[in-house]
């Protein structure tokens, strides 16, 4: 049995790859574009293993996305393929509209030919499973409840658009081919292996660089923390017993402003690894302009996951946020190397 996993050298993509390896012996097809967020360095545990196949290549590539279809004949596939970062699509919204819209597409496309071609044991079992963002559905206010999955779509960003418009191709496929899709919406991920541009990275590394730890407006803007491996244990949750058709919400219960997780990484720092002229990292908090259409808060309500599938988080924020320092702390070769040429320029530029 073989699945395919598109993105599976990303940060949430590689944590499901290294997650699965670990506890099946099912073979792991892995197309992976290699973007600058694409790593395989996150991969490096499991390069030898027989069950993992790694390809350098993109989901728009219908011609090499057909040939592994065929080839390895896989049981479902999970697309984390995406450009993801909001300030990227702000400043280049174009590789946002490719890769997630356009890709989507293609990938949709191989997939509907592939599963056409099935035996009826086979297309009754095959799954495509979407894997996708809480920010295609706009921005709540302090008052307003958690988005359910019956919340309208009102995306803010060329991202969460670009994410909203790949979200409306899956259901379509589902609905005018029968293609048997599976989307998931999650909140804000956190963890091992995640490229240092978004915040809980940024901030550790920045930290320990004694660089200034830089905050959006008042840093009172709201999100919803998900440790990157409950996400995971969600959607193998999903793949295995979700409703063709259907959309489940994945969240961490953790709704956090940003200036709150800052200040908790912090003090997680001051305890493992304080600084050398003994001052708090706290000081080291600065903040900066908003970015333009700053969505104010985010909030998932996983209660249909739960009800559904019997899924919830395993881990709170404040052990997962712990784990995932102590990752950064441990492994400084993986920092390393996102840390140099133009992975460290990006950074700079944006970021200083």
């Amino acid at each position: 049995m073989t699945i395919l996993v598109t993105g599976g050298a990303g940060f949430i993509g590689g944590n499901f790859v290294l997650d699965w390896l670990a506890g099946r012996e099912e073979t792991v097809v892995n197309l992976d574009a290699l973007t600058y967020a694409g790593n395989l360095e996150t991969l490096h545990t499991v390069r030898t293993k027989p069950n993992h196949v790694f390809t350098h290549g993109d989901i728009g590539d219908r011609k090499l996305v057909a040939e592994l279809l065929r080839d390895h004949r896989p049981r479902a596939i999970v697309n984390f393929a995406a450009e993801s970062h909001v300030d990227r699509s702000i400043h280049g919204p174009g590789d946002f509209i490719q890769t997630n819209i356009v890709g989507t597409f293609n990938l949709l496309e191989c997939a509907r030919e592939y599963w056409n071609g099935l035996e009826a044991g086979e297309r009754e079992a095959f799954r495509f499973l979407h894997v996708s963002t809480d920010e295609v559905y706009g921005t709540l206010q302090a008052e307003d409840p958690p988005f359910a999955e019956t919340k309208r779509y009102e995306p803010n960003s060329p991202y969460s658009a670009s994410k909203a418009a790949s979200d409306h191709l899956v259901r379509a496929w589902h609905h005018t081919y029968g293609l048997p899709v599976l989307t998931t919406n999650c909140s804000n991920n956190y963890g091992p292996y995640h490229f240092p541009e978004k915040l809980v990275p940024l901030v550790i590394l920045n930290a320990l660089a004694g660089k200034p730890l830089p905050i959006y407006g008042d840093g009172r803007q709201v999100r919803d923390w998900l440790y990157v491996k409950d996400h995971c244990s969600a959607i193998r949750r999903v793949l295995e017993a979700g409703k063709p058709g259907e959309t489940y919400n994945v969240g961490g219960w953790n709704e956090k402003t940003n200036l709150e997780v800052v200040s908790a990484i912090c003090g997680i720092l001051d305890q493992l690894k304080p600084r050398a002229d003994g001052q708090a990292y706290r000081e080291q908090i600065q903040l900066v302009a908003d970015r333009p259409g700053h969505d104010r808060r985010y909030a998932i309500d996983a209660r249909k996951l739960e009800r559904e599938l019997g899924w919830k988080p395993a881990e709170t924020f404040d052990s997962g946020i712990r784990k995932t320092v102590e990752w950064y702390l441990s492994n400084p070769d993986w920092i390393e190397h996102v840390s140099n040429g133009s992975y460290r320029d990006w950074l700079d530029k944006h970021y200083g």
